[in-house]
């Protein structure tokens, strides 16, 4: 989605759990090897590709680094990184904080982009949709389209869920 297009989606309702149960659940989220990063991975593997993970000497600590083909792929929640899809919803709850929060995490990952182009590196980001979800593809046509951005040499790319068959 261009960030012309931008559109605010706020959840309807309140958040049901408690303030305990929140703060309980949102210190469990994890930055790195996440399930949907940790599926992409076993299948890329089983694929036959072989990567690095989280090279902190890149900007960004990319999720997946492909030296040889100087590519790198982040694998991006939805939510946390503000996808536009109907998994990005804004917390009702303390929504200036979420609206403010997830715009920092935007403008963090233009920035990083920015710095990994302009140090020659590819980028592909992979949506949490497109591996999780109502609208997530299978794993074959996610590492078939990685496999094929990888080949195809393409400065960047993004595999994001299917949303057109939601309709």
């Amino acid at each position: 989605m261009a960030d012309d297009e931008e559109v605010l989606r706020i959840a309807r309702n309140p958040d049901p759990l408690t303030p305990e149960q929140r703060r309980r659940n949102m210190s469990r989220i994890r930055a790195h090897d996440t399930q949907p990063e940790m599926l992409l991975r076993q299948h890329l593997h089983a694929a036959g590709l072989r990567y690095r993970i989280h090279d902190r000497r890149l900007a960004g600590t990319p999720d997946l680094v492909f030296p040889g083909r100087k590519a790198v792929i982040f694998v991006h929640g939805c939510f946390w990184h503000g996808h536009g899809c109907p998994k990005s919803v804004t917390p009702a709850t303390n929504t200036a904080f979420w609206v403010e929060k997830i715009t920092r995490n935007r403008q963090r990952d233009e920035a990083v982009d920015r710095a990994l182009r302009a140090a020659g590196w590819r980028i592909l980001t992979v949506w949490e949709c497109a591996l999780r979800g109502r609208a997530r593809r299978t794993m074959p046509q996610v590492t078939q389209g990685v496999i094929a951005w990888l080949e195809a040499g393409l400065a960047e790319g993004e595999v994001s869920g299917d949303w057109s068959a939601m309709s």
